[in-house]
């Protein structure tokens, strides 16, 4: 069950923050440690079918691409792939982030 929730969560934060915030230069492992805890936790219930939170949206806009596709390996690709990135997307874009298309991050490819 762990590997479900953080394989869509890492999903999230992939497409939700990295489209749209900047890459930040000088962000460290730790801050990047942080910043993927705090995602986890805020977003928690989306995996059990929930929509994201106020929390969560936020935490989605505010994450760093480079902390993110670090985690995207083919396991985590495999449980997101279960879910469906179809549906992970339109998560995404209900916190008001565009998706774009064929974007590569990690193990993971979005929809055409």
């Amino acid at each position: 069950m762990y590997g479900k929730w953080v394989g869509m969560l890492i999903l999230v934060t992939m497409v939700g923050g990295g489209w749209v915030v900047p890459m930040a230069h000088g962000v460290t492992p730790s801050e990047c440690k942080d910043e993927k805890n705090t995602l986890v936790n805020n977003c928690r219930p989306v995996i059990f079918g929930s929509n994201p939170s106020a929390a969560c949206c936020q935490n989605v806009r505010d994450a760093h691409i480079e902390c993110v596709c670090p985690y995207l390996g083919p396991k985590a690709a495999a449980t997101i792939r279960t879910i469906g990135v179809s549906r992970v997307v339109q998560l995404i874009e209900g916190c008001g982030r565009s998706v774009p298309r064929n974007y590569k991050c990690g193990s993971i490819t979005t929809p055409p």
